[in-house]
């Protein structure tokens, strides 16, 4: 019989869903709810036969786990009116929500790509499947190797599974955290629509999403073909429209401190906080420096332009040191950057497969996605901070045509050397510099599959194979709008020549430099620049990247003899990958045209890698053979063998146990050796150099002090500066030549740290290792028989990662060198100092330093996930008539110890953090009967601290509040239609304050949608 017909039977048999999905072997989670809602689940416990689950390749029950694995199913996606993938993993507590939103740091909210990033470890340690399969990496070459979930199509998404810890050993590099497996519909029939619109409680964030899925059985049943397109969207939230981000909130120093220990913070909450030094209309300073004395006055008053250009007074707000002031005409800190990225999505999926025999199976994926995200990033800033250099004030004379009659005169009576060609200085944030502020990020990923699985006997022994090959590719593109800096400087310069106002470099018509495309830039006021003056000063950049895939993977599997506790199962899978990355910057990147002038170089790199996987599942006891308080005892192995061409060998493993002493009562756990191969941007990010501080200096007497081992610290400076005599002469201390190595290192002062003087190397390291992490995982699952349906499970998680691929800054390799007792010679010869001297810079001053990845990091994790699920018939548990089905499920996880090097030395726990609280959870609550079902859920995060050491020493607020938000939602069947609704946080439940990330900062929003199914 055709493999899709019992499917389509079982369809016919039973009326939800839910039903469908168990019958066809979905993942349940308790005993027996055929009529329940299904969700997360945490430890399954049957299915119709045995399927391979993600974090094996051998075909087993899925209640047969070693490591804690849940699933999120396509009724959790409807029920919540998901309209991603990204928010499905969200449904996980151990996963780290990405949302494509700023943290009010000054940051902008990121490109809109959404990954899985289990435990906090990074998005790059967690790996991301679709059907078992290794998918292309979807961001630029910047990143780490991670696939977006924005491109799954949740018209045909069946369910979400994720192996939490591990993982490599069964599929190979980067799941070191754990395993995300897109697990796609096998034989979807029918066809639907579903639409979907949402609106906040604040009539804003408006988002909308259509799909259309249709798939049919042919053959005879012997195939089956699904094909789906689904389109969503998402808009661009600024800071101001939230009450608050809008705060506009930042810490200054507190003048009320008086120690250490007075329990008086040593800053300060400034709210409305603004840079009084600049704004969009222009600030005016009489000396190119930001203190508040430089101001130009009229009056006793600080000047700016008005937006029309004309003059007016300027209020500074109440100034609190540089740059930031509360309240006033400044520009406003929360404007820096976009709250939220605007995110649209298009996919097209085409599924299928056929039996070529009762035994052979061919079956194909295609699948296109187009995503682009749009985020508002820092714009054009020509200030009073950043004289000096390109980003620097405008230098305004009376000469500049563009100033008004009453202008001049008003300057020239504020600073009566302006009318005799004294220059005053305009610090200005441009709006209208280029044509707009925004950047995009576009991807279009192209995938396809081609796979043959089979099965045969040999002997009384089953066995069954798979072969399959697919070719990924993402052409991306980010894009934004800059200034030409040669152009600017011509614009800028404007003059009258012949009744017009022209660009100096114009004025006269013999000139050689003359550039018949300048237009003259109007700086005075907001919004004045013409816009032929935009087109003639902007320069489209940014960078395109491909990423290629090319995979082909063999496994075989079945069972090798007999044991006297059931089969001894085997699987081998053969892999050979080939991954490229090409990365091309636009011409106005490679010609450094803007920005500092770093010119930006094209790259391209490639790997291959070959791979031998093999997998065991050995059943030493069980229930017939009578053991006492053994009830089942297996063993399970797993290894790899991977030879990567650039990053060489590699063998990691997974041992598993499995026990039940006793009917309900399971222990489970494993222990394994994972990695992360380096991408090819860590390896191969071209060279470029430009002028930069450096940092911290550990050798600088501020500093020779502190770090994490002080002694070593001190120890290492003094042998360096005994074996260069010259290093810390000269410099603003003076120190005279002869002097001993103690007196020196005690006056050194390196310049480096806080002017842009040394020369800063960035790119890749082609001598990167895989990083290594080793994993334990051991828990327990009960299924007490006296309690049909209820499933209980807890699992301990401890993860230590070696070598880490960190991001190194010339900072890091310093503190790498000075901190460690041995350092490694390719650490200290990253950087190198200068053995000259001067009045003003001493000898041992950092003069070239590097930025890349090296290996040093260390990553250690401890914590545990818990699962409570019970479903039940409410008439089975009060009696009576049938009254419909609960289904409760309550997951959490207690984040223990999350702590982190980048050097190896220096370790920042956030654990406890808002980053990563110390206890995460998730309650649900469905509801079912007949054709209603009504949805709860509760999301609640720990109190936590403000940063790994916030005391209220050197916070205000250390303590962030725990934070608990409520949504809930309802659908009724009528025919073929589906009516859904739901409102998300009712309760309009603020991020803990004052920390914007904390919490759910969309605050209330209602959703409604309908699905329309003809069978």
């Amino acid at each position: 019989m055709s493999k899709h017909l019992p499917c389509r039977v079982k369809w016919l048999l039973h009326s939800t869903a839910t039903t469908a999905l168990l019958a066809c072997g979905a993942p349940a989670f308790a005993q027996d709810v055929a009529t329940l809602p299904t969700g997360a689940s945490a430890a399954p416990v049957s299915a119709a036969e045995p399927i391979v689950i993600t974090g094996s390749r051998i075909r087993r029950n899925v209640s047969d786990e070693t490591a804690p694995r849940l699933v999120v199913d396509e009724q959790v996606v409807e029920d919540r009116g998901y309209t991603d993938a990204a928010q499905a993993l969200n449904e996980i507590t151990s996963n780290t929500p990405m949302l494509s939103q700023a943290d009010g740091s000054g940051e902008s909210s990121g490109s809109g790509q959404q990954f899985p990033d289990l435990f906090g470890l990074g998005p790059g340690r967690t790996l991301t499947l679709v059907n078992g399969r290794r998918m292309v990496t979807s961001s630029s070459d910047l990143g780490d190797a991670q696939v977006d979930a924005n491109i799954i199509p949740l018209g045909l998404l069946d369910r979400v599974e994720v192996v939490q810890g591990g993982g490599a050993a069964v599929y190979g590099s980067d799941a070191i955290a754990g395993v995300v497996n897109y697990v796609l519909k096998e034989d979807f029939e029918g066809l639907e629509f579903d639409a979907q619109s949402g609106i906040s409680s604040r009539g804003d964030y408006e988002t909308h999403s259509l799909r259309a899925t249709a798939g049919t059985n042919f053959a005879g049943g012997r195939g089956n073909v699904a094909a789906d397109i689904g389109w969503s969207t998402s808009p661009v939230l600024t800071f101001a429209d939230r009450p608050l981000s809008a705060l506009s909130r930042v810490t200054i120093t507190n003048p009320e401190d008086t120690g250490p220990d007075d329990g008086i913070p040593a800053v300060r909450e400034l709210l409305d906080a603004r840079f009084w030094p600049f704004n969009p209309n222009g600030v005016l300073f009489n000396t190119p420096a930001p203190v508040s004395q430089f101001l130009t006055t009229l009056d006793g008053s600080p000047l700016q332009f008005a937006p029309d250009g004309s003059v007016t007074t300027y209020d500074p707000g109440e100034i609190a040191g540089i740059p930031f002031a509360g309240g006033g005409d400044g520009f406003p800190y929360s404007e820096l950057a976009g709250l939220r990225t605007g995110v649209e999505r298009l996919t097209g999926t085409v599924i299928g497969s056929y039996d070529i025999s009762d035994s052979v199976t061919f079956s194909t994926e295609l699948l296109y996605a187009h995503t682009e995200g749009e985020e508002i990033p820092q714009g054009q800033s020509r200030t009073i901070l950043n004289y000096g250099t390109y980003a620097g004030p405008v230098v305004v004379t009376v000469d500049n045509p563009f100033l008004t009659e009453e202008a001049t005169a008003t300057l020239s009576a504020a600073n009566p050397g302006f009318a005799f060609g004294a220059p005053l200085f305009l610090s200005k944030y441009f709006y209208d510099l280029t044509p707009d502020n925004l950047q995009t990020t576009e991807t279009d990923t192209y995938r396809a599959v081609a796979a043959l699985d089979g099965d045969f006997m040999l002997g009384e022994r089953d066995f069954y194979w798979s072969v399959s090959g697919s070719y990924a590719r993402v052409e991306g593109a980010e894009r934004r709008w800059d200034v030409d800096n040669a152009k600017y400087n011509n614009a800028i310069n404007a003059v009258m020549a012949g009744g017009e106002i022209v660009c100096a470099i114009n004025a006269d018509a013999e000139a050689s430099n003359d550039d018949p495309a300048c237009a003259p830039i109007n700086p005075f006021g907001s919004g004045n620049v013409s816009e032929a003056a935009q087109n003639y000063v902007s320069v489209r950049a940014g960078s395109d990247y491909v990423n290629e895939q090319a995979d082909f993977l063999a496994t075989l599997g079945g069972d090798l003899f007999r044991l006297p506790a059931g089969d001894l199962q085997f699987s081998i899978a053969y892999e050979h990958r080939d991954e490229s990355a090409e990365f091309v910057p636009l011409a106005a990147n490679q010609l450094g045209l803007f920005g500092s002038g770093t010119m930006e170089q094209p790259q391209e790199g490639s790997y291959n890698t070959d791979e031998l996987s093999g997998e065991l599942l050995i059943p030493l006891v069980d229930r017939v053979m009578g053991v006492p308080l053994v009830q089942l005892l297996e063993l399970s192995a797993a290894g790899r063998f991977v030879d990567n061409s650039i990053a060489g060998e590699e063998q990691v493993w997974d041992l598993g146990v499995r026990w039940q002493p006793v009917d309900g009562v399971t222990l489970r756990g494993s222990r394994s050796r994972n990695f992360r191969a380096p991408t090819l941007t860590q390896l191969f990010a071209p060279s470029s150099t430009s002028l930069g501080p450096i940092g911290e200096d550990p050798c600088d007497a501020d500093r020779i002090d502190s770090g994490p081992n002080p002694d070593v610290r001190y120890q290492n400076c003094l042998a360096l500066f005994e074996a260069n005599p010259t290093y810390g002469v000269g410099g603003p201390e003076g120190v005279p030549e002869g002097a001993s190595a103690e007196e020196r290192l005690a006056n050194f002062q390196d310049p480096a740290e806080n002017f842009a003087r040394a020369t800063i190397t960035t790119g890749g390291n082609s001598d990167l290792r895989n990083e290594i992490s080793d994993t334990w995982t051991y828990g327990i699952v009960l299924q007490p028989a006296f309690v049909p349906g209820l499933t209980i499970s807890a699992d301990r998680i401890e993860i230590d990662l070696q070598d880490g691929l960190s991001a190194f800054t010339t900072e890091d390799f310093l503190a790498a060198c000075y901190d460690n007792v041995s350092p490694e010679a390719a650490i200290c010869d990253a950087f190198t100092r200068s053995a000259s001297f001067d009045d003003s810079n001493p000898g041992g001053a950092i003069v070239t330093g590097t930025t890349t990845t090296f290996n040093a990091g260390v990553v250690k994790y401890r914590g545990e996930v818990y699962m409570v699920d019970y479903g039940f018939e409410l008439a089975d548990l009060f009696g009576g008539a049938d009254a419909g089905a609960l289904h409760l499920r309550l997951s959490a996880t207690h984040n223990d110890l999350l702590t982190s090097s980048v050097t190896g030395e220096t370790f920042t726990r956030i654990d406890g953090t808002y980053l990563k609280p110390e206890w995460e959870g998730k309650l649900n609550v469905d509801y079912a009967r007949g054709p209603y079902r009504i949805s709860y859920q509760a999301y609640f995060l720990d109190e936590a601290k403000a940063d790994s050491d916030a005391t209220i020493e050197n916070n205000p607020n250390p303590i962030l509040d725990s934070n608990l938000r409520h949504s809930i939602s309802a659908q009724i069947e009528a025919g073929p239609m589906t009516f859904r609704l739901g409102v998300d946080n009712f309760t309009d439940e603020e991020p803990s304050y004052p920390q914007i990330a904390y919490g759910d900062i969309l605050g209330r929003r209602f959703w409604a949608g309908a699905k329309l199914r003809f069978w």
